[in-house]
């Protein structure tokens, strides 16, 4: 039997596997952190990690030590103030010492709460640990990666059909250059002797003669160096890029009418923050679409969509139409997995809402990989959620909760998104 001990350092020399038995020793506290952290996160905030911070009594270790009061015999070397039988009055508190329960001390110095990073996959792993996408089965050629080719830059070897002209003859010139400078060089410094010779009365036939020998042999080399050469040849090289084909989008649909305050707002954010974060881990590319509506839809972007303070009355079917004209004009539901969120307190007019049913069964979930439903509110479930209903119990890809207060949200979250055991099976 072999044993490896991982020893690899991570930031400020700590070892990786103390760092994950630290993430399992406090993955309670780590966890309530992890999530208590979305509602300060924008919806497509998944590029860092998150802070972290422990409560120092969660991090304390059990101790044996004596408490207050009972009877105690002690020994006090080199004693020279009390004899047998005094009582020692108690030591006066120090200052800075209150009466609370906190950790002050008598310098003036204390000890904070443990806080410690942790990075964007741990976040996730934490945070969506045991959930899954539902209905990921009937399409699992989106997980396949494809392949284009793309220019990579120029080669030595290659095929001839690929030969590049221009980068050849550059390094044919270059070439050239560099064998044939030097003996350039001296023949421009021949003939200059050359042509003092010429200019000169006296004659020096011979050095004439072996000036003009020397020249035209030197001529004779640079004539001999090939105007292009094998080593010159640059071949044009192509690679094979990989293109995700898994891409999504996220529709958020959340009803912005008088009844929907910001409170209701806010735990429709984090929802949706928790929906964009889970989306992300699966797909490579996901774009997101904000439609609010009170009794007309509006795409906005996501600053506008939560704290807009436009309102009105309540027809939810626009929201619906207009997620359908996007799909159709943006969005192919053969290149897109296509995910709905959409978010409300319930209240709509009556005869919308049928119509509401109508869209989602004729139009919506034909295309769409998963939509769900959340109704924020503490009173009694409206025409809407009854119809909904109806549509829930007819298609496995709809899914509807109802949250009254933020901690419902992320349980309902998990509700949404639990794993299939059976299917895992």
């Amino acid at each position: 039997m072999t044993n490896f001990i991982d020893r690899r350092l991570n930031s400020k020399n700590k070892s990786t596997v103390n760092r994950q038995r630290f993430l399992r020793r406090y993955k309670n506290q780590i966890k309530k952190s992890v999530s208590d952290a979305i509602n300060q996160r924008g919806v497509t905030d998944i590029d860092s990690g998150e802070s972290i911070v422990i409560p120092n009594r969660d991090l304390s270790e059990p101790t044996f030590h004596q408490g207050d009061g009972g009877v105690k015999d002690r020994v006090h070397p080199g004693n020279d103030q009390f004899s047998t039988g005094d009582r020692i009055p108690r030591p006066p508190k120090q200052q800075g010492q209150g009466g609370g329960q906190g950790d002050a001390s008598d310098s003036g110095e204390g000890e904070d709460d443990f806080t410690f990073s942790i990075s964007k996959e741990e976040y996730l792993n934490l945070l969506f640990e045991d959930l899954e996408l539902p209905n990921l089965e009937r399409n699992q050629l989106d997980k396949l990666i494809e392949y284009k080719t793309v220019r990579s830059g120029f080669c030595a070897e290659g095929v001839a059909s690929n030969i590049d002209i221009v980068k050849s003859l550059q390094g044919s010139i270059a070439r050239r250059i560099a064998m044939t400078a030097s003996k350039r060089k001296q023949i421009k410094v021949l003939e200059l002797e050359l042509q003092a010779l010429n200019n000169d009365k006296h004659d020096n036939i011979q050095r004439k003669r072996d000036l003009i020998a020397e020249i035209e042999t030197l001529k004779n080399k640079i004539s001999k160096v090939p105007f292009i050469d094998t080593f010159d040849l640059r071949f044009r090289n192509y690679a094979k890029q990989a293109v995700p084909t898994s891409k999504a989008v996220m529709f958020c649909l959340m009803d912005v009418s008088g009844s929907m305050d910001q409170a209701t707002k806010e735990m429709a954010k984090r929802f949706y923050i928790l929906l964009y974060l889970f989306l992300s881990r699966t797909y490579k590319n996901i774009d997101v679409v904000y439609i609010r509506h009170h009794t007309q839809a509006k795409e906005v972007d996501e600053h506008e969509f939560f704290y807009s303070q436009e309102t009105g009355g309540t027809i939810a079917s626009s929201a619906l139409e207009l997620m359908n004209d996007i799909i159709t004009e943006r969005y192919n539901d053969n290149q897109w997995n296509i995910y709905g969120a959409q978010a409300s307190d319930g209240d709509n007019w009556a005869d919308d809402s049928p119509r509401c049913q109508a869209l989602l069964e004729q139009q919506i979930l034909p295309k769409s990989r998963y939509f769900s439903y959340i109704e924020i509110t503490q009173r009694a479930h409206q025409t809407l959620w009854k119809h909904y209903q109806q549509v829930e119990e007819s298609h496995t890809n709809f899914a509807m909760q109802h949250i009254k207060s933020v901690a419902d949200i992320y349980p309902v979250f998990r509700k949404f998104f639990k794993k299939n055991t059976k299917s895992a099976a």
